[in-house]
């Protein structure tokens, strides 16, 4: 046995305030959050990147959930004996970064912070944001309890990431997928950038819907919510089965649209939609990416009529040349009226395509820029996913799909999958180019009609690319950049693939499907075995949290108030994977109470107990209860480890819970108050008492590490803090069947108790009671002390057999008959009135329940969940009827 360590002395209430801070520091000097220094042979490792939040302000809820899930698993498989790598950083996160910076700097007082500083000035603003907003995000990631390996930090900005974002580039250039090309791409006019088809959201609106022909002599009516578009029109769509236009097919017309003379061919196109509009589409390759396909099929030359300042070029003609979009759109619709071309004009619903950041109307413009092209076949260099060999040739969209599914990636919860597999059936090739100063510079150099890809000038007269490459393709790297590629380091070797990537369920395209693609194409492997989805956090109403709403919880702001053990298990327990969870202040005041009910449990066995020792073995049970509560134990961790496995994370918590609160604290504690008065009894029932406390503080570690840390200290004597929880090994799991013997204590326990409140008899009332438990009438007699105590009784008969007492109150507890004599618990007469008067009133209510039900005028008027609810509370003012009237009886 371990020397016993000097008695504590726990304070009444359990402050976070107090020891958190302390704790992290300890944890963070022993090393043993970096692999390299945990104790012990340790053959499996377990590794999550910790996705980089972007240094763009500060930590929210949503991050504050990742870091508890992710800390709970790296606690966890640390604890269960694996070399366990959780890698932190931070995301340069290019245009939101930079965005931010701007409109800051115009709260200044700036008007075009660009213009005004200067590509180097602006981005050293840029960079001392991002350095201020890093430094902050990481002091809230170790305030949440992150046991990650700081010495093993990354940037994605940064030295390392930017060397292996170049060699990621030339490799893809050399293999064909990176090309230079003149494509139709998203345009942000606002920020003055391209945008990847994820960084455009929709934003519902209304629109007019014309429908006109060109001039008086074209034969086809068309219709658009965006006329202005239409002087870049180079043919009308319709398609090849529609009977109203087939004579028209192959012709080539030149009509004037409102003073500007168009070359209009008519094409048949399976992609036009007879039933919508007038089933003819005029076809704009220039300002749409579903025309643009239609041209390169068709052979259709591009016309482009609007310019990166979102105004009409001079393309369109002199009239409308310098024009806005919307000042475009109303003098066309009123030269089409006034020339008698206009057939009519509609108000729809419209889903208009806007930047993810400022909220700009997105257009669709034809730019030079740079692509991944991701259905261009390539030659791997290495054997790939199990399926292809070295040599073979594949597309990136081959690998994406190939790289989810059985014995791959697993994501979590199942139905994302096949949102995955939708969004990579109907992937573009992904416009990588960026026009802002923030980010990972373009490796190419320019000198004359020469180019090269490199990281450095080639030498004198090289000019660099000047724009940036999308923030995905760099945090696309993040798995294997982080331990070291493109060089072939341990590390990489022993991390990746990496085990989980825990993230929200709303960057599965953004940087998800970007992972998944930049290693299964570099190192022929998917980046994780399991994706984790979490969805969005909202407050107690449903509502997004928001500024505007005013119910933002900062994680901070919580932890201070009700500690961080508090606010980590609101975010998991009660949270199931892709579905959005509520948050409030009481929800995480509640778990205030749960880490206080577990301090509370703790210093009752630690000041109870005669010497305060670690009990690392199971000890003998000398009672059922004590055979009861150990096999509990032992069923429990199965549970929870078998559900942790599975990422069932809130289940598991559930599971624990139930059991130190209502098992461990209601039952056990209880009955082990009974057994240390028992001289026989008592150094037993401590060291189970021992047991199970550190048993079940191993098993709330990964939920809430700080207490159970705290607890650790005063159990295993550790003065000198070198003792740590968060190494010690996870209890032995395994399921085992409980004592069927002590369910009848409990049963027989509760019926007592049952009766008592039934009778409104007092909690502290003691009472008689009478048992006639027949076969079981030893097991009883053995447990006596037990019930009586747990139950309130006075004086307690057992008998093997006999007759229900006269003026008794009855119950069957697993086949054991209990009698309580009314006599002695309540006044007869008073009680005999309370209950006949209860059941009038009750009759009544039942009988006007009833009476409304069997109206038909209700019943089918009603809504349905109100006619339920009246169901509802019927079944239960029956219910509420028959056990009064049982009372009634045993009082004949």
């Amino acid at each position: 046995m371990p020397k016993a360590a000097k008695k504590p002395e726990l304070e009444k209430a359990y402050d976070a305030s107090k020891v958190e801070d302390a704790i992290y520091r300890r944890w963070e000097a022993s090393g043993f959050f970096n692999p390299d220094k945990l104790p012990g042979k340790r053959k499996d490792a377990f590794t999550i990147m910790m996705p980089p939040p972007n240094r763009t302000g500060i930590l929210h809820v949503g991050h504050a959930t990742g870091i508890a899930i992710q800390d709970l698993l790296i606690r966890f498989n640390r604890m269960r004996g694996k070399k366990t790598l959780w890698l932190p950083g931070t995301d340069h996160a290019a245009i939101a970064t930079q965005v931010k910076v701007e409109s800051l700097l115009r709260e200044k007082g700036m008007k075009d912070p660009k213009r005004e500083l200067g590509r180097e000035k602006f981005l050293a603003e840029v960079v001392k944001f991002a350095e201020a907003s890093g430094a902050t995000i990481v002091k809230q990631t170790r305030s949440m309890g992150a046991s990650c390996d700081w010495s093993r930090e990354a940037y994605t900005f940064d030295k390392e990431r930017n060397a292996a974002v170049n060699e990621m580039f030339r490799m893809m250039y050399e293999d064909g997928l990176i090309e230079r090309g003149y494509r139709v791409v998203n345009w942000d006019p606002q920020f003055q950038t391209t945008l990847s088809d994820d960084e455009v959201l929709t934003k519902e609106t209304k629109a007019k819907f014309l429908t006109f022909t060109y001039d008086k002599d074209f034969p086809i009516t068309i219709s658009t919510t965006r006329p202005e578009t239409k002087f870049g029109d180079t043919a009308v769509a319709v398609h090849p089965d529609d009977a109203r236009y087939k004579k028209y097919v192959g012709q080539t017309f030149t009509p004037t649209f409102c003073g500007k003379k168009l070359h209009i061919k008519v094409i048949a196109d399976k992609a036009v939609d007879p039933s919508f509009g007038t089933g003819a589409l005029g076809v704009t390759p220039a300002h749409s990416m579903i025309d643009a396909e239609m041209a390169e099929r068709h052979a259709l030359p591009t016309v482009q009529v609007i310019g990166p300042d979102g105004r009409m070029n001079e393309t369109a003609g002199a009239a409308f040349k310098g024009l806005t979009l919307v000042e475009a759109r109303a003098k066309i619709e009123k030269m089409l009226a006034d020339a008698g071309l206009l057939k009519g004009v509609e108000e729809i619903a419209q889903n208009l395509p806007v930047a993810e950041r400022g909220g700009a109307p997105v257009e669709q413009l034809p730019m030079k820029q740079w692509f991944i092209r991701v259905n261009k076949p390539f030659t791997l260099k290495q054997a790939t996913l199990g399926k292809w060999k070295k040599g073979e040739k594949v597309t990136l969209k081959q690998l994406m799909r190939e790289a989810v599914g059985p014995k791959r990636t697993e994501i979590l919860p199942d139905q994302f999958t096949k949102v995955y597999f939708h969004w990579i059936d109907n992937l573009r090739d992904w416009c990588i180019s960026r026009q802002i100063w923030f980010g990972h510079r373009i490796p190419v150099w320019y000198k004359g009609e020469e180019m090269r890809v490199a990281d450095r000038a080639p030498g004198k007269g090289w000019e660099q690319d000047p724009d940036t490459l999308d923030t995905w393709f760099s945090s696309g790297t993040w798995t294997f950049s982080t331990l070291g590629w493109p060089k072939k380091t341990k590390d990489l070797e022993r991390f990746h693939p990496t085990d989980v990537l825990e993230t929200g369920r709303d960057i599965i395209f953004f940087w998800v499907a970007r992972m998944v693609m930049m290693s299964t194409y570099a190192l022929g492997a998917s980046p994780f075995k399991t994706v984790y989805l979490h969805g969005l956090v909202r407050d107690e109403q449903g509502r997004k949290m928001s500024k505007s709403l005013g119910n933002i919880i900062d994680p901070l702001d919580v932890s201070a108030k009700y500690g961080t053990d508090a606010v980590r298990l609101s975010l998991v327990i009660g949270t199931a994977p892709g579905a959005d969870t509520k948050l409030s202040e009481e929800k995480i005041a509640s778990y205030r109470n749960f880490t206080n009910k577990l301090w509370n449990i703790s210093r009752f066995v630690l000041t109870s107990v005669s010497k305060v020792q670690r009990v690392p073995k199971k000890p003998t049970a000398k009672t059922l209860s004590d055979k009861w509560i150990l096999a509990r134990l032992e069923s429990v961790a199965a549970q929870a480890s078998a559900s942790i496995e599975k990422c069932e994370f809130s289940p598991a918590g559930e599971v624990l819970r139930e059991f130190t609160w209502t098992e461990f604290a209601d039952w056990y504690l209880e009955i082990a108050k009974i057994q240390m008065h028992d001289a026989k009894l008592k150094a037993s029932t401590e060291k189970v008492l021992l047991y199970v406390l550190e048993n079940v503080l191993k098993l709330w570690h990964p939920y809430m590490p700080f207490v159970t840390e705290a607890v650790w200290d005063l159990l295993a004597g550790n003065a000198k803090g070198k003792k740590f929880l968060m190494i010690e090994s996870w209890p032995k799991a395994k399921t085992a069947a409980a004592p069927k013997e002590f369910t009848l204590l409990q049963e027989i326990i509760g019926a007592i108790r049952n009766i008592r409140s039934e009778y409104k008899v007092e909690p502290a009332k003691k009472i008689n009671a009478t048992i006639v438990a027949g076969a079981r009438a030893k097991l009883v007699k053995e447990n006596a002390a037990v019930i009586a105590t747990l139950a309130r009784i006075d004086t307690l008969t057992i008998l093997p057999k006999g007759e229900k007492p006269k003026d008794a109150a009855s119950a069957m507890a697993g086949g054991v008959e209990v009698h309580l004599p009314l006599a002695g618990m309540v006044d007869m007469a008073k009680e005999k009135t309370r209950l006949e008067k209860e059941k009038q009133n009750l009759e009544g209510f039942v009988k006007s329940l009833e009476a409304k039900l069997s109206n038909p005028g209700y019943t089918d008027n009603a809504p349905k969940e109100v006619v339920e609810k009246t169901r509802q509370m019927l079944a239960e003012k029956k219910e509420e009827l028959v056990k009064v009237q049982v009372a009634l009886n045993a009082m004949k």
